[in-house]
């Protein structure tokens, strides 16, 4: 019986697991998917061209909003997210001073 071995496949350096940490982004162009625990924030815009760039990010946005949808789907999700209160700044001290 062989002996198992450990897998070669390493994960993808732009692996976007939906709502599974606040730090993970993935970009397609200049469009930003910002991760987070309770929402993805998007930023920036996208052109998508008529050539073979404009498919290949027109399929990884469409890969990331199936991600998205599915990781929704997925869960028992209240009526909305609360919204943080305000809080007021926090005076810290100046690490240069």
């Amino acid at each position: 019986m062989p002996e198992d071995k450990p897998s070669r496949r390493k994960p993808k350096p732009d692996a976007f697991e939906p709502f599974a940490d606040d730090a993970a982004v993935r970009t397609i162009g200049a469009l930003s998917f910002e991760n987070g625990t309770d929402r993805i924030a998007l930023h920036g815009s996208l052109d998508l061209t008529k050539d073979k760039t404009g498919l290949a990010q027109a399929r990884l946005l469409q890969n990331t909003l199936d991600a998205i949808v599915k990781a929704l789907e997925a869960g028992d999700l209240p009526e909305a997210v609360a919204e943080a209160p305000d809080q007021a700044p926090k005076t810290v001290a100046n690490p240069f001073a």
